[in-house]
């Protein structure tokens, strides 16, 4: 039986800050309410691969300044989760990792302590692959997560641990990091809302090295989209611009001769007809860019910077299992030409895109798959075509290399599994992104507040 079975729609952080100004809700109620939801359905899920132990004191602080009318930010008392590569003071930043799951760090990285300062209490961290460069989420250390919605499936990865917590009532919002699509990928395969943000518009530094160049931004994954704005206005460093015309959107289904799942080219014809609602104008066609140069070096400069974090702390590397030894080993012989045709491919795309070809967004599937048995890194097959580690990721990828913001919003489908779309804008149009969220999330989410 799903985790699900049963349970009405939790409360956003939305509703849930509401009920504490008004005095509906309890912040010590509602994290007690989270903790014994946490021990009872995390055994099934696998979601934490570390739990924080001063929640109640923190949600007890929370619930005197509420009572005393000053609450310490826009987030004060929302029980948050962590993700596992991210560092936060008093827990590991595991990262999938026996070695680095043995450290405590004493500090929180900067998206971290935004979080901390508006008042969200850490819950504990979300299990991610190790070194989070794989789109489901299972490692040695801690095993492997499960799908709320089926825990025979994956949640998707590397954010699976995070998006299983919020999905499942065990956080009422998470903080993930996306690197190819880490972000996106699970939250649509949970039913969920996601934020990619672009390069440099949130907060980040303090934390462990980076495998993958400047490709990972820090951002939210909520249960609606109000919570994904309230995050980002906490995370993000400035304001971007929003727009009040209709947007121009421009629908792409396909990359390529890429297969996707019928099913879900099903509800991109739904989103489709949703965003036109709204009074978008979206016209149908092909992918402008040949991704082809980018796919070619993308597993060779994962493979440079596991080799480097072997280089920078050799401890690490040692305790990893053996499939990430043997990609540092193949990055330690890539030369510094090779790397830099890398990069100067990575720089022709971020131009290639400037402008958007004229439209504001492109719409996209955020995956071409159905999430798979949970023990497995990928699916083999999609609509009975053979596939390779990517197949079902082929829409995300060039959106982190271009540094582009990028926004998942969920497309539930009768008698299916939830199905992710994204929209994805040009650098800057993070707060655009999240107005046509706001319009196409439409009803309020019910209210399940813990007094």
């Amino acid at each position: 039986m799903s985790p699900l079975d049963g349970m009405t729609r939790a409360a956003d952080a939305c509703a849930l800050l509401d009920g504490f100004r008004n005095g509906r809700a309890d912040p010590l109620a509602v994290a007690e309410a989270h903790i014994e939801r946490i021990e009872r359905i995390d055994p099934c899920l696998n979601a934490f691969s570390a739990r924080a132990t001063d929640v109640l004191e923190l949600a007890r602080a929370a619930r005197d300044r509420y009572a005393a009318g000053t609450p310490a930010g826009p987030l004060d008392g929302v029980p948050v989760i962590i993700k596992d590569n991210l560092v936060s003071a008093g827990l590991p930043a595991a990262w999938g990792n026996a070695e680095l799951g043995r450290r405590v760090p004493e500090h929180d990285e900067l998206p971290v302590a935004a979080l901390r300062k508006a008042g969200a209490i850490i819950l504990g961290k979300g299990n991610t692959p190790e070194f989070a460069v794989e789109g489901y989420t299972g490692n040695t250390t801690f095993g492997v997560t499960r799908n709320p919605f089926d825990p025979a499936l994956t949640p998707g990865g590397s954010s699976g641990g995070v998006v299983a917590a919020v999905a499942s009532g065990m956080a009422v919002a998470g903080l993930g990091t996306d690197g190819g699509g880490s972000i996106r990928r699970p939250a649509g395969y949970t039913g969920l809302w996601g934020l990619k943000p672009g390069i440099g518009t949130s907060r980040r530094g303090r934390g462990l090295p980076q495998v993958l160049l400047d490709f990972e931004t820090v951002g939210p994954i909520t249960r609606s989209a109000r919570d994904l704005a309230l995050f980002h206005a906490v995370l993000s460093v400035q304001p971007g611009p929003a727009r009040d015309r209709p947007l121009r959107i421009l629908a792409v289904s396909r990359i390529g001769d890429s297969p996707c799942e019928p099913v879900i080219e099903a509800a991109f014809g739904e989103a489709i007809a949703r965003l036109r609602a709204l009074g978008c104008e979206v016209s149908e066609g092909e992918f402008p860019l040949d991704l082809d140069p980018l796919n070619e070096v993308w597993a060779q400069m994962v493979e440079i910077g596991l080799a480097h974090l072997e280089w920078s702390d050799p401890p690490v590397l040692a305790a990893a299992a053996q499939k990430y030894r043997d990609m540092a080993k193949r990055g330690s012989r890539v030369s510094a030409v090779q790397l830099y045709e890398a990069m100067t491919r990575v720089f022709a795309l971020r131009e290639a895109v400037r402008g958007l070809w004229g439209h504001d967004a492109v719409l996209m599937p955020t995956a071409a798959a159905f999430p798979w048995p949970a023990e497995e890194a990928f699916p083999t097959t999609i609509d009975n075509r053979s596939v390779g580690p990517r197949g079902h990721a082929v829409y995300t990828g060039w959106v982190n290399a271009a540094g582009l913001p990028g926004l998942t919003f969920p497309m539930n489908m009768p008698r299916v599994l939830p199905i992710g779309m994204q929209l994805v804008a040009d650098r800057g149009c993070e707060n655009m992104l999240l107005a046509v969220a706001e319009r196409l999330d439409g009803a309020e989410p019910a209210e399940d507040l813990p007094r």
